[in-house]
């Protein structure tokens, strides 16, 4: 089926994406406070690591979905 294809493609591109950068960093928004006119924020700066084993999983899992539907 078609969406095996795309789905194990999807897989694929993510694994290799989660291999190359490892890890995601994002800003979070704390704290807003508004004193007197002037207006305050805390932001902080999150990281998430992306464990090795989920990137080959993922390309795994995809290498095996494209290999499935070219065998039927």
């Amino acid at each position: 089926m078609w969406w095996r294809k795309v789905l194990g493609a999807v897989l694929i591109a993510a694994g290799v994406v989660a291999l190359v950068y490892g890890e995601i960093s994002y800003t979070k928004e704390t704290h807003e406070a508004k004193v007197a006119g002037l207006e305050f924020s805390v932001e902080e700066k999150e990281t998430f690591e992306i464990p090795t084993w989920a990137g080959v999983a993922s390309v795994a899992a995809g290498t095996l979905l494209l290999l499935i539907g070219r065998r039927r």
